[in-house]
């Protein structure tokens, strides 16, 4: 159900909103209201339109937000965030990212932000 769930929210409001919706609400439960104010939570933590799509799809309910580690991993690692830097984000030890990217089938380079950037 939690992969089900993380794919609709990825098809809803992109990678780069899930990976907002984890960071800020991520293993918790989140209601979602008919009405979002400017200042609700989830606008921002993942903006007016973003929060519109979501509140379209899932007006008046209760979301288990996924944690998204692995996009999550995959998008500090573009970053440029080292393992270290991955596992205080994920709340996650050093040998589980470790681990992580190991499982992924492909698994971002170390240092591919940085070769990036001088290309």
């Amino acid at each position: 159900m939690s992969e089900a769930l993380t794919e609709s929210l990825r098809g809803l409001i992109g990678d780069k909103g899930l990976i907002a919706l984890a960071e800020a609400f991520g293993g918790r439960r989140l209601y979602v209201p008919a009405v979002l104010s400017d200042d609700h939570p989830i606008i921002q933590a993942i903006g007016a339109d973003r929060a519109a799509r979501l509140n379209r799809r899932y007006s008046n309910a209760w979301l288990r937000v996924p944690l998204a580690r692995e996009l999550r991993a995959r998008h500090y690692r573009a970053q440029g965030d080292s393992n270290a830097a991955i596992a205080g984000k994920l709340g996650m030890t050093e040998t589980s990212i470790n681990k992580l990217f190991r499982r992924m089938d492909n698994p971002p380079a170390k240092g591919s932000a940085q070769l990036a950037l001088r290309l």
